[in-house]
């Protein structure tokens, strides 16, 4: 790998002190590296737009949380680029390297010794009068929420075309499971394992308490139909991009085309991950 992109998250004080020792270290590997445009502007250097980096590199290097990572994912999916997470957030379920590991991670990048890990996405369509309105791609969830005084809402489910329930609740979070350990588990949804193709089910404060989370395959179609009449009820990606649903509205997911590449140490153990950012043993 010798062209190499870089996206930061500019919030944060520490991707600028991480390129300090990162661009010398690229430079001496021989790598061309590209820089998203607001990280060059800040340091003097030629930028490029997330969407040309996209074009131009064999990976990306991303320094941020995982709203970053989600955000950069979405980006590459179609031309499955794959992607080295650098964790300055708090979380960091898919940002797993630390900035004390940012050298050697890249360093091994470099040179090909790391494992591509394959993760599943998801698509949504949403279709108003038989018409498509909206599409979106997602790596952790795709969310159906209401507004803050908006009553309980109607979300009328159908899988693969047979109908499922009219789930009553504050909203429904259909999850892959890089997603699981987002806002899916926070709604009492399961943890799944990362690599699993299948996909997740989690209602929010289901109005039925027999409501559960469900696990289906990963070739299942997921169809809902908003029943509820409001102006407050919003279809949500990746809690990043929203968009505003109205009654009768019907959404469609499926598992996407595309699938995330995420570049990770081969010594890496999920199951440490889970101890240490759920606290698991802990008193």
């Amino acid at each position: 790998m010798k062209k190499i992109g870089i996206i930061c998250k500019l919030e944060k004080a520490e991707p600028k002190e991480i390129l300090q020792d990162l661009l010398p270290l690229l430079k001496r590997k021989g790598c061309d590296v590209y820089l998203d445009t607001e990280t060059a502007s800040k340091i003097g250097l030629k930028g490029y737009s997330r969407s040309e980096i996209a074009s131009l590199v064999d990976a990306i290097v991303v320094l941020g949380g995982d709203g970053t990572m989600l955000s950069v994912s979405r980006l590459v999916a179609e031309k499955g680029v794959p992607i080295l997470g650098v964790n300055l957030g708090s979380m960091g379920f898919i940002t797993e390297i630390s900035k004390e590991e940012v050298l050697v991670a890249v360093e091994k990048m470099v040179q090909n010794p790391l494992a591509i890990e394959e993760r599943l996405m998801l698509h949504t369509q949403v279709f108003r009068n038989d018409n498509q309105v909206a599409s979106y791609f997602a790596l952790n969830d795709i969310v159906f929420n209401k507004g803050a005084l908006a009553r309980i809402i109607d979300l009328e489910t159908y899988i693969n075309d047979r109908y499922v329930t009219t789930y009553k609740a504050d909203g429904l979070i259909v999850s892959t499971p890089t997603g699981s350990t987002a806002y899916s588990l926070s709604a009492g949804g399961p943890i799944l394992y990362p690599t699993l193709d299948s996909i997740l089910v989690t209602p929010i404060c289901s109005h039925t308490l027999t409501n559960r989370p469900i696990v289906l395959p990963q070739n299942f179609k997921i169809k809902v139909v908003l029943k509820t009449l409001s102006e407050d009820v919003y279809l949500t990606v990746d809690g990043q991009e929203g968009f505003s649903l109205r009654m009768d509205d019907a959404i469609e997911i499926v598992k996407s085309r595309f699938k995330a590449r995420l570049l990770l140490p081969k010594e890496r153990d999920y199951f440490d991950i889970l101890r240490t950012k759920l606290k698991w043993g802990e008193r």
